[in-house]
Protein backbone atom coordinates (compact mmCIF):
# COMPACT_ATOMS: atom_id res chain seq x y z
CA UNK A 1 0.00 0.00 0.00
CA UNK A 2 1.00 3.60 -0.20
CA UNK A 3 3.29 5.39 2.19
CA UNK A 4 4.34 8.99 1.81
CA UNK A 5 5.11 12.23 3.56
CA UNK A 6 3.34 15.52 3.93
CA UNK A 7 5.79 18.10 5.23
CA UNK A 8 7.31 16.45 8.30
CA UNK A 9 4.49 13.91 8.79
CA UNK A 10 4.45 10.32 7.60
CA UNK A 11 1.09 8.95 6.39
CA UNK A 12 0.65 5.21 6.03
CA UNK A 13 -2.41 3.56 4.46
CA UNK A 14 -2.86 -0.18 4.85
CA UNK A 15 -5.62 -2.80 4.71
CA UNK A 16 -7.11 -3.70 8.07
CA UNK A 17 -6.60 -7.14 9.56
CA UNK A 18 -8.67 -9.09 12.06
CA UNK A 19 -6.42 -7.76 14.84
CA UNK A 20 -7.68 -4.24 13.98
CA UNK A 21 -11.34 -4.97 14.88
CA UNK A 22 -11.21 -2.92 18.12
CA UNK A 23 -9.60 0.03 16.29
CA UNK A 24 -12.23 -0.12 13.55
CA UNK A 25 -14.94 -0.15 16.23
CA UNK A 26 -13.30 2.85 17.90
CA UNK A 27 -13.39 4.78 14.60
CA UNK A 28 -17.04 3.80 14.02
CA UNK A 29 -17.97 5.20 17.44
CA UNK A 30 -16.00 8.42 16.73
CA UNK A 31 -17.70 8.78 13.33
CA UNK A 32 -21.13 8.26 14.89
CA UNK A 33 -20.40 10.93 17.50
CA UNK A 34 -19.29 13.38 14.77
CA UNK A 35 -22.45 12.65 12.77
CA UNK A 36 -24.64 12.87 15.91
CA UNK A 37 -25.78 9.28 15.36
CA UNK A 38 -24.39 7.42 18.40
CA UNK A 39 -27.82 5.92 19.20
CA UNK A 40 -27.60 3.95 15.96
CA UNK A 41 -24.34 2.15 16.74
CA UNK A 42 -24.87 -1.47 17.71
CA UNK A 43 -21.58 -2.73 16.22
CA UNK A 44 -19.15 -4.51 18.50
CA UNK A 45 -15.54 -5.52 17.88
CA UNK A 46 -16.69 -9.16 17.67
CA UNK A 47 -19.41 -8.27 15.15
CA UNK A 48 -16.82 -6.41 13.11
CA UNK A 49 -14.53 -9.47 13.22
CA UNK A 50 -17.34 -11.70 11.93
CA UNK A 51 -18.56 -9.32 9.22
CA UNK A 52 -15.21 -8.10 7.90
CA UNK A 53 -12.90 -11.06 8.48
CA UNK A 54 -15.17 -14.10 8.83
CA UNK A 55 -16.43 -16.61 6.25
CA UNK A 56 -18.71 -14.15 4.45
CA UNK A 57 -16.76 -10.92 4.29
CA UNK A 58 -19.16 -8.02 3.70
CA UNK A 59 -16.72 -5.15 3.26
CA UNK A 60 -13.08 -4.14 3.38
CA UNK A 61 -11.30 -1.50 5.45
CA UNK A 62 -8.31 0.73 4.90
CA UNK A 63 -6.62 2.22 7.96
CA UNK A 64 -4.69 5.47 7.96
CA UNK A 65 -1.84 6.23 10.35
CA UNK A 66 -0.04 9.52 10.90
CA UNK A 67 3.46 9.12 12.31
CA UNK A 68 2.50 5.60 13.42
CA UNK A 69 -0.66 6.63 15.29
CA UNK A 70 -4.18 5.70 14.10
CA UNK A 71 -5.65 8.65 12.19
CA UNK A 72 -8.68 7.40 10.25
CA UNK A 73 -10.32 4.71 8.19
CA UNK A 74 -12.35 3.94 5.09
CA UNK A 75 -14.92 1.12 4.84
CA UNK A 76 -15.89 0.02 1.33
CA UNK A 77 -17.50 -2.81 -0.60
CA UNK A 78 -18.32 -3.67 -4.18
CA UNK A 79 -21.68 -3.51 -5.88
CA UNK A 80 -22.68 -4.03 -9.51
CA UNK A 81 -24.00 -1.71 -12.24
CA UNK A 82 -26.31 -3.49 -14.66
CA UNK A 83 -26.11 -0.52 -17.05
CA UNK A 84 -22.31 -0.71 -17.18
CA UNK A 85 -22.00 -4.48 -16.63
CA UNK A 86 -19.15 -3.62 -14.27
CA UNK A 87 -18.54 -3.62 -10.54
CA UNK A 88 -18.66 -0.41 -8.58
CA UNK A 89 -16.87 0.58 -5.42
CA UNK A 90 -19.16 1.92 -2.71
CA UNK A 91 -17.56 3.87 0.12
CA UNK A 92 -19.64 3.23 3.22
CA UNK A 93 -17.64 5.40 5.61
CA UNK A 94 -14.56 7.57 5.59
CA UNK A 95 -13.40 9.19 8.82
CA UNK A 96 -10.33 11.15 9.81
CA UNK A 97 -9.93 12.30 13.41
CA UNK A 98 -11.08 15.95 13.54
CA UNK A 99 -7.79 17.18 15.01
CA UNK A 100 -5.89 15.59 12.09
CA UNK A 101 -8.00 16.91 9.23
CA UNK A 102 -6.34 19.11 6.62
CA UNK A 103 -3.11 17.08 6.65
CA UNK A 104 -3.81 15.06 3.51
CA UNK A 105 -5.01 11.88 5.24
CA UNK A 106 -8.44 11.88 3.59
CA UNK A 107 -6.87 12.54 0.19
CA UNK A 108 -4.48 9.63 0.72
CA UNK A 109 -7.35 7.31 1.68
CA UNK A 110 -9.21 8.36 -1.47
CA UNK A 111 -6.09 7.91 -3.60
CA UNK A 112 -5.79 4.32 -2.39
CA UNK A 113 -9.51 3.73 -3.01
CA UNK A 114 -9.12 5.12 -6.55
CA UNK A 115 -6.29 2.66 -7.18
CA UNK A 116 -8.37 -0.24 -5.82
CA UNK A 117 -11.38 0.75 -7.95
CA UNK A 118 -9.26 0.97 -11.07
CA UNK A 119 -7.45 -2.31 -10.36
CA UNK A 120 -10.79 -4.11 -9.93
CA UNK A 121 -12.28 -2.65 -13.11
CA UNK A 122 -14.92 -0.52 -11.42
CA UNK A 123 -17.13 1.63 -13.61
CA UNK A 124 -18.33 3.72 -10.66
CA UNK A 125 -17.19 4.94 -7.26
CA UNK A 126 -20.04 6.16 -5.10
CA UNK A 127 -20.80 7.27 -1.55
CA UNK A 128 -23.33 9.26 0.46
CA UNK A 129 -22.81 12.28 2.66
CA UNK A 130 -25.07 13.99 5.18
CA UNK A 131 -26.50 17.17 3.65
CA UNK A 132 -25.37 19.33 6.60
CA UNK A 133 -21.72 18.25 6.43
CA UNK A 134 -20.40 21.27 4.51
CA UNK A 135 -16.75 20.41 5.19
CA UNK A 136 -17.19 16.95 3.61
CA UNK A 137 -19.24 18.36 0.71
CA UNK A 138 -16.48 20.83 -0.14
CA UNK A 139 -13.82 18.13 0.18
CA UNK A 140 -15.67 15.73 -2.15
CA UNK A 141 -16.28 18.47 -4.70
CA UNK A 142 -12.55 19.32 -4.59
CA UNK A 143 -11.96 15.73 -5.73
CA UNK A 144 -14.20 16.32 -8.75
CA UNK A 145 -17.17 14.36 -7.37
CA UNK A 146 -20.66 15.39 -8.44
CA UNK A 147 -23.77 15.14 -6.28
CA UNK A 148 -26.41 12.86 -7.81
CA UNK A 149 -29.48 14.89 -6.98
CA UNK A 150 -31.93 12.81 -9.04
CA UNK A 151 -31.59 9.72 -6.80
CA UNK A 152 -33.37 9.24 -3.47
CA UNK A 153 -32.08 6.69 -0.98
CA UNK A 154 -34.61 4.25 0.49
CA UNK A 155 -33.88 2.12 3.53
CA UNK A 156 -35.43 -0.66 5.59
CA UNK A 157 -33.89 -1.45 8.97
CA UNK A 158 -33.23 -4.94 10.32
CA UNK A 159 -36.64 -5.24 12.05
CA UNK A 160 -38.44 -4.14 8.88
CA UNK A 161 -36.48 -6.68 6.82
CA UNK A 162 -37.44 -9.45 9.26
CA UNK A 163 -41.07 -8.39 9.21
CA UNK A 164 -41.23 -8.35 5.41
CA UNK A 165 -39.32 -11.63 5.12
CA UNK A 166 -41.77 -13.30 7.50
CA UNK A 167 -44.72 -12.06 5.46
CA UNK A 168 -43.17 -12.89 2.09
CA UNK A 169 -44.23 -16.54 2.04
Amino acid sequence: MSTGATSDSQIEIRPATEQDAALIHHFIVQLAAYEKLTDGVTATPEGIRRSLFGEQKCAEVLLAFLNGSPAGFAVYFFNFSTFLAKPGLYLEDLFVKPELRGRGIGKRLFAELFRIAQARGCGRFEWCVLNWNELALRFYESLGARAQREWIIYRLDEAQIASRAAGAS
